[in-house]
């Protein structure tokens, strides 16, 4: 009964509280805020929010929960510690909203930004947030996002070309980028293990913004499996882009952890308060 009064509790502090463990174990000097979904197996028609959801691990969708987890990454020690999670809605009440997944999922981060920006400003996600969408609201409240493209993805070259001071917009770009025969005459080259990594500035259609792109193709020669990184701070290079991206996998161990060694899966409650606190004490 005790425990049960205690996870009614919806005045805890989650943020704070794991912010300053965090601060406490995660030295590194290069830190940013990773978002992932994870998929939560429940039953029952009484659970709120209950609906079907992606399970990465099942590689289909299925009825259940998701919760959309929020970690601090250290990129210098490639580490990751749960700063807060929170219950993900389901389609018929995003509809309710006039909102979908994507809309949700910014706008939710926009309203903890005072807890975010304490500790960085860069978010880093897969490859599901590299959406207008998501990363243009974002952008638009000081964060900066790492994602990663589809490899069909349309970016061209940022033009050469010396502003003539007549009267129009300003050419922006160039040609389309070719991944098959990249111009590396344009790229800088950095040294990677298990692959060669260029870095350049590029114009996304998609994004309608120019990032900062790096490509990376690996070692065995093929140049059909590169992959596509991406940064909206124009002042990051390539290297960093990639080191940043590839730690955001560390989030992926602590749901990990938390689902076989902490039960986090295994709440039967159907009460929000009581679901929210089970899953952030699990974290």
């Amino acid at each position: 009964q005790t425990y049960r009064n205690n996870f009614e509790n919806d005045d805890f502090d989650w943020f704070s509280f794991n912010e300053a463990i965090i601060r406490e174990h995660l030295k590194g000097g290069r830190k940013a805020i990773a978002v992932d979904p994870s998929f939560i197996p429940k039953s029952g028609s009484k659970t709120p929010w209950i609906g079907y959801f992606w399970s990465g691990c099942a590689g289909e969708y299925r009825r259940g929960l998701e919760i959309t987890g929020i970690g601090v990454i250290d990129v210098d020690n490639h580490e990751c510690m749960t700063l807060g999670s929170v219950q993900t809605p389901d389609n018929a009440t995003l509809e309710s909203c006039g909102k979908n997944l994507v809309d949700w999922y910014s706008s939710y981060l926009i309203s903890i930004q005072e807890h975010l920006k304490r500790i960085s400003n860069r978010v880093v996600c897969d490859a599901f947030f590299s959406k207008a969408t998501f990363i243009k609201p974002l952008c638009e409240n000081d964060f900066h996002v790492i994602s990663r493209f589809r490899n069909d993805a349309v970016l061209f070259y940022p033009t050469l070309e010396k502003r003539t001071g007549k009267r129009g917009r300003p050419k922006l770009h160039d040609g389309k980028i070719d991944f098959e025969n990249l111009d590396t005459t344009r790229c800088t080259e950095y040294k990677v293990d298990k692959g060669r990594l260029y870095g350049l500035k590029a114009y996304s259609k998609a994004l309608k913004r120019f990032v900062i792109l790096a490509v990376w193709y690996p070692m065995d020669g093929r140049t059909d499996k590169w992959q596509l990184y991406f940064s909206t701070d124009e002042m990051q290079d390539a290297k960093e882009v990639l080191d940043f991206y590839r730690t955001r996998f560390q989030l992926e161990f602590c749901f990990r952890d938390a689902k076989q060694h902490a039960g986090m899966t295994n709440c039967q409650a159907t009460d929000f308060r009581k679901l929210a606190f089970h899953f952030n004490a699990s974290l």
